[in-house]
């Protein structure tokens, strides 16, 4: 089986998905449900949360979100150095670090305040975790730039033995797919583009826009009115 399994016909084109709930819709044709055992769906926020609660729905699963939260630098909230997870872990992205010449005291301070704003947002979302051991685990979110958010949140979700790490995912840079493949059992990506001359998630979407977290909320309470009309 291969590690990256695309759609060829989408490769690098643009504004592919109506909106995330459309591109969960095409993800989940791509997904081999077969193969799953007692999966369940774990949502990078806050734009991953419309793809991973629309695709539990349609594969009939679990669903749940995953806090990891980028390193961005202070004067830009989009481009990050790593990322970091609700274990602490830290991902960083050494290249982009030395070349910058980011010194380690800007480094920790935006790692604490990451952190905080991870037990913030559980606090906000009202979370519980989700048992994965044993279990098919299908990481997601709107799309991969650089990878090491999703890196962050494998890194994560292996701690706790799953039977496999799957990677769903609309939207993809090549470079990304590269860093995230060794460490999992398969990636799903319906749109993957070069990166050579930059990357934006957003470009693979008509209808783009930043979820809130009253969206999110949202949409967790309509996974789970939805999950209890289906009994």
């Amino acid at each position: 089986m291969e590690k990256i399994i695309v759609d060829r016909e989408l490769t690098n084109k643009y504004y592919v998905f109506k909106d995330r709930e459309e591109a969960a819709v095409r993800l989940a044709k791509m997904i081999k449900t077969k193969e799953l055992v007692d999966p369940v769906v774990l949502a990078i926020p806050s734009g991953g949360v419309p793809v991973g609660a629309t695709l539990a729905l349609i594969l009939k699963c679990e669903f749940n979100l995953l806090i990891c939260r980028k390193l961005h630098f202070p004067n830009n909230p989009e481009a990050g150095f790593g990322a970091v997870n609700p274990d602490g872990d830290i991902v960083l992205n050494r290249e982009l670090i030395n070349y910058l010449n980011i010194n380690r005291e800007l480094i920790n301070m935006v790692i604490k305040l990451e952190i905080e704003e991870i037990k913030k947002r559980f606090e906000v979302f009202r979370l519980i975790e989700t048992s994965i051991n044993n279990r098919s685990t299908i990481i997601t979110d709107d799309g991969l730039a650089s990878g090491y958010t999703m890196l962050s949140a494998v890194k994560y979700v292996k701690k706790r033995k799953p039977e496999k790490i799957i990677v769903a995912i609309p939207t993809a840079s090549i470079s990304a797919l590269n860093l995230v493949a060794p460490h999992v059992d398969v990636i799903y990506c319906v749109n993957v583009r070069d990166d050579t001359y930059g990357f934006a998630v957003a470009d693979a979407y008509k209808n783009w826009y930043d979820v809130n977290d009253v969206e999110v909320l949202s949409y967790i309470n309509k996974f789970k009115s939805e999950k209890l009309n289906m009994k």
